[in-house]
């Protein structure tokens, strides 16, 4: 069996715990939750003062991780997402009944993404599921780019902070409609 690096196996446990991390994703450093955790997800939502309306993007680092939170897709937007995937395209996807609103912002879609980012895939990879996936700051203002920077902006409301660089786009992701192809977010 393949040996977890310390910070892994600490995001790993938190996030397993209910406990609420940030970590680093393509742009900017993101914070997460397991989207099953009620608990963590209202704390994300209190930390950054974000409506629960606005949902939130899972991360995976894979397809299957995500299938769960997903209605049944047609074999062409299935491919639609495999081919754009690992990448840094965001796709709103028909979510499954059994979704949270507070994951969903209300609507029966979901935002998700298979991230290239190798930091963000080995958490996913070492917690074994997709993790909720937002900005790390206070809504409305800018996102944290670094552990350091997480820390003077949310301090100890956050568990636990995973050290790493984030990727070397500027902008958040690109976010598409997955049933249209619509763009919803330049990236």
């Amino acid at each position: 069996m393949h040996t977890l690096r310390w910070p892994l196996r600490q995001a790993r446990d938190i996030v397993w715990a209910g406990g609420v991390i940030a970590y680093p994703t393509e742009a900017v450093y993101g914070l997460g939750c397991d989207p099953l955790a009620a608990g963590a997800v209202e704390r994300i939502l209190a930390m950054k003062s974000r409506d629960a309306d606005k949902g939130f993007i899972l991360i995976a680092s894979h397809i299957e991780q995500l299938l769960p939170f997903l209605a049944p897709l047609e074999p062409a937007v299935h491919r639609k997402l495999e081919v754009s995937w690992p990448g840094p395209v965001t796709w709103v996807v028909p979510a499954a009944d059994a979704v949270p609103d507070t994951r969903t912002g209300g609507r029966d879609t979901l935002a998700v993404r298979v991230t290239a980012h190798p930091g963000a895939r080995a958490l996913c990879e070492a917690t074994g599921m997709a993790l909720v996936s937002t900005s790390a700051n206070l809504s409305g203002h800018p996102p944290a780019r670094s552990a350091l920077q997480v820390r003077g902006r949310l301090g100890s409301d956050v568990d636990y902070v995973v050290p790493g660089l984030t990727g070397p786009q500027r902008k958040p992701t690109e976010i598409r409609e997955a049933l249209t192809g619509k763009v919803l977010r330049a990236g």
